[in-house]
């Protein structure tokens, strides 16, 4: 039996992303399917706030299992920035290009050090139905900035970080080694443990 899942999110990308993490045992929507549900506001001051707040409101207004995450790249040099503000780091409308332009220029005005570019990817997914919370889940990566973007894989910060035990930036990675190792991997395949045990105790 496939679990039927909608992401609380329009992001294509981040949609591809859990299926592909997820495999065939689930399907995987978004709300790009359902312009009913209006844009949810991420006005919490958390990852697992946001995450909340996302799953929970799409799941009063649609009949299914929905999850909402939220994630982030924190940087030590910059006192965890941009953390919870990731996706608006350079205004709201900015490109991934001008968020990951304006987080190195942050950090040549800092001089941060070889320590201070330290940095983690994180994942927080919550997962609700008819408005109920079902659970959370977290996942992190360690790892660093590097001094420019490099590779064109993947989305946001992924061509400035690099995962600790690797070289190459999440943009220079290969789909299914991120999909492994990436903080959404660790969320998602928390969750989908989560979901299982859900199925066999329905």
């Amino acid at each position: 039996m496939v679990i039927e899942l909608v992401v609380a999110t329009r992001n294509r990308h981040k949609t591809r992303e859990i299926q592909h993490i997820l495999g065939p045992e689930f399907r995987v929507r978004d709300l790009g399917a359902h312009p009913e549900v209006p844009e949810i506001r991420e006005s919490g001051t958390s990852f697992e706030q946001n995450a909340k707040l996302k799953a929970l409101a799409a799941s009063r207004q649609l009949p299914a299992l929905v999850i909402g995450d939220d994630s982030g790249l924190e940087v030590d040099a910059l006192g965890g920035a941009p953390g919870v503000y990731s996706a608006r780091y350079a205004g709201a409308n900015a490109k991934d290009t001008d968020k990951i332009d304006k987080l190195l220029r942050e950090l040549a005005r800092v001089r941060a050090t070889e320590d201070g570019r330290r940095a983690r990817f994180r994942c927080v997914v919550a997962l609700a139905r008819s408005g109920n919370l079902l659970g959370t889940f977290e996942g992190v990566v360690e790892g660093s900035i590097s001094g420019e973007a490099r590779g064109d894989s993947g989305f946001g910060y992924d061509p400035i970080f690099i995962p600790e035990g690797f070289e190459q930036t999440f943009g220079e990675l290969p789909t299914k080694v991120k999909n492994t190792i990436s903080h959404r991997a660790k969320a998602i395949r928390a969750l989908a443990v989560g979901l299982r045990r859900l199925k066999f105790n329905d």
